[in-house]
């Protein structure tokens, strides 16, 4: 699990600005999915789908303006039973919800 708020975009429809040539690909397994990473830093950018190759999941701290926790609620899947291997599977796959919710200032003189 990278533990990064993935948001949808259809291939054809990222463009990266800057740092193209940082970006190292990582295949595996059926070699579908491809994975990107940046050679520099290590962060996860963005992959092509294996459960739909015509789209990109793109890490959302990585784009400009977007926070991850801009999101108030995020499902989480469990990064293990992956829909395209288990298509008999009951349900979507969802394990869990992240919830953000904003720090007040008696959060931090705890």
């Amino acid at each position: 699990m990278r533990g990064a708020v993935a948001v949808t975009a259809e291939v054809g429809g990222l463009e990266i600005l800057q740092g193209e040539d940082a970006l190292t690909l990582y295949t595996f397994n059926t070699g579908t999915a491809k994975h990107y990473f940046c050679s520099k830093c290590g962060i996860y950018t963005h992959h092509q789908r294996r459960s739909n190759p015509h789209q990109f999941g793109v890490n959302a701290a990585c784009l400009e303006g977007v926070s991850p926790f801009d999101f108030k609620v995020i499902p989480v899947n469990d990064g293990v039973n992956h829909p395209s291997d288990t298509p008999n599977r009951k349900g979507s796959g969802i394990v869990g919800y992240l919830r953000y919710t904003e720090a007040d200032q008696s959060d931090s003189e705890q």
